[in-house]
């Protein structure tokens, strides 16, 4: 088993995201799990009816399948490796582990055209 197999397993056994996944996911990720670890517990994550988003410092992130818009994502990780994320996708499935999306019944097409 995979280290991110491992921190997968143990949030959805779980539910939640203790003190033994968090270092789980800290091995397996480093500075980018404890970005997605922290954007998680401040609410960060945001499903709207046609995308999900990761609320940044600087821009908001839409992550689908995975992937992610980020330049991160885009120039620095490997496609080929599934288990290779930017801290948006990884605070994505962090936060859909352990309920921790924020739901929006609207369409972020719709949203974004007033941001």
């Amino acid at each position: 088993m995979t280290t991110a197999e491992t921190w997968r397993e143990a949030l959805d056994e779980a539910g939640e995201l203790d003190a033994r996944t968090a270092e789980r996911l800290l091995d397996a990720h480093g500075s980018r799990a404890a970005r997605a670890i922290e954007a998680v517990g401040e609410r960060r994550v945001k499903e709207y009816r046609d995308f999900t988003v990761v609320v940044g410092h600087r821009a908001e992130y839409v992550v689908e399948d995975g992937g992610c818009t980020c330049e991160d994502s885009q120039y620095n990780l490997d496609p080929a490796d599934p288990d290779d994320l930017c801290w948006h996708a990884l605070a994505v499935e962090i936060a859909r582990r352990v309920g921790a999306v924020d739901h929006h019944d609207m369409w972020y097409s719709d949203v974004h055209e007033f941001l």
